[in-house]
C-alpha cells in the first residue's frame, strides 16, 4: 500500500485565508477531527488529548497536575516545573490549540469551551510553577488569544439557546478580564509616547459585547422607555403622556 499523501491532498487543497476542517471516521470506527495545513494534514481524537495518549496514565498532562496539586498537603506542587516538563506541556498546549481551530471551523463551540478551558488551566499551571519567568511568560502571552475564543464560543452557545443575559455577562467578564491583562503585562505607550493600539483580541470581545447588546431582545418597559424618549425628542407630547402612563402601569406590576 503506497504510503503516498499526495491523492488526500490533492482533494482537500490548502486556503492560507480560510482554516478547513473536517470529520472523519477512523478504521476503529471512531469520529475523529482532520485540519488542513500548508504542510498536511493534522489528524485528531475528538475527546480526551487530541493525540489519543495518556500521560501519566491520566486523560491529558494538565489533569495529572491538578491531581497532584489535590495529592499535596498544601494544594501545591511541591516542585517548579523543568525545561523538560514545560516543553511537554508546550507541546500539549499546541495540540489543544490546532484542535480548537478544527472545532471552530465546524461550529462546534462546545469542544471550543472545553479545549480553551484546558489551556487556560495549562497557562496558568505554567504561570505558577515555571522555573523561570522568560518560561512561563511562553505561555501567558498564549491567554488572550484563549480567552477570546473561550467567550466567543461560549457566548454563541448562550444566543444559540436564548440565554441573552448570560451570553452579556460572559462577554463583560471577559473584556474585564483582557483589560486586565493587558493593563498588567503590557505597555499602555510607545517608546515616542503614542498610545498603544487596542490589542485585537480585547477588540474582538469589546466588538462581540456590543453585537450582544444591540441583539438583546428588549423588554416591554425597555420599549416603551425607547418610544417615549423619541416622542418627547419629537414634542408629539400627547403621544408622550399616554407612553409615560403606559409606563408607570407597567412598572407598578412590576412591583
Amino acid at each position: 500500500m503506497s504510503k503516498d499523501l499526495a491523492a488526500i491532498l490533492s482533494d482537500w487543497p490548502y486556503d492560507p485565508d480560510e482554516v478547513r476542517a473536517r470529520w472523519i471516521v477512523a478504521g476503529s470506527g471512531r469520529r475523529q477531527l482532520q485540519l488542513r495545513l500548508d504542510l498536511g494534514v493534522f489528524q485528531m481524537e475528538a475527546e480526551g488529548r487530541p493525540d489519543g495518549t495518556r500521560p501519566r496514565g491520566h486523560r491529558s498532562l494538565v489533569d495529572y497536575y491538578i491531581a497532584e496539586e489535590e495529592r499535596a498537603a498544601d494544594h501545591a506542587l511541591p516542585h517548579p516545573l523543568d525545561a523538560e516538563a514545560c516543553a511537554e506541556l508546550q507541546q500539549e498546549v499546541m495540540q489543544y490549540y490546532y484542535r480548537i481551530m478544527a472545532f471552530h471551523a465546524l461550529g462546534e463551540f462546545t469542544g471550543v469551551v472545553e479545549d480553551t478551558n484546558h489551556n487556560l488551566d495549562l497557562i496558568d499551571i505554567v504561570s505558577q510553577y515555571a522555573a523561570d519567568d522568560e518560561t512561563a511568560w511562553q505561555f501567558t502571552q498564549l491567554y488572550a488569544y484563549m480567552r477570546m475564543m473561550n467567550v466567543r464560543a461560549q457566548t454563541e452557545l448562550d444566543a444559540q439557546a436564548g440565554r441573552h443575559a448570560e451570553a452579556i455577562r460572559a462577554a463583560r467578564e471577559a473584556v474585564a478580564d483582557l483589560e486586565k491583562f493587558f493593563a498588567e503585562n503590557y505597555e499602555p505607550a510607545n517608546e515616542d509616547g503614542s498610545p498603544v493600539p487596542v490589542p485585537p483580541e480585547l477588540e474582538s470581545v469589546r466588538e462581540l459585547l456590543a453585537q450582544l447588546e444591540r441583539r438583546r431582545p428588549r423588554s416591554e418597559a425597555e420599549t416603551l422607555q425607547e418610544e417615549l424618549a423619541r416622542a418627547v425628542e419629537l414634542e408629539n407630547y400627547e403621544k408622550a403622556a399616554f407612553l409615560r402612563d403606559q409606563l408607570k402601569a407597567l412598572q407598578g406590576l412590576g412591583a
